[in-house]
Formats: structure tokens, C-alpha cells, sequence
């Protein structure tokens, strides 16, 4: 089952994540870039109107 984006951030992270650039920032930073709380950030900034 799919989940489905809330806004912006999620959609981004998909893209990162297929494209491998988020594999990359991971093993630079170590896991500490800070993607999370960017991601829901842009969730809140950009939300999509069909979710809930």
C-alpha cells in the first residue's frame, strides 16, 4: 500500500530517495541533516488540499 503525500515535503523525500541523493546526504552528514524536520516543515508551509 502506497501512502499517500501530505504536502510538498513528502513528495520531495520520494524524489531524494528514488534519485539517490538522499543514500548520498546520509552518508556525508552521517544521518544528521536535519530531513525530517525540513520535511515536516514544508508539509506545514505546502499542504495538499485533499488531505487530511
Amino acid at each position: 500500500m502506497k501512502t499517500q503525500s501530505v504536502g510538498l515535503g513528502d513528495d520531495l523525500a520520494k524524489v531524494f530517495k528514488k534519485t539517490g541523493v538522499k543514500a548520498i546526504v546520509d552518508k556525508v552528514t552521517k544521518g544528521g541533516c536535519g530531513c525530517n524536520k525540513r520535511q515536516d516543515t514544508l508539509n506545514r508551509m505546502f499542504p495538499y488540499k485533499n488531505s487530511k
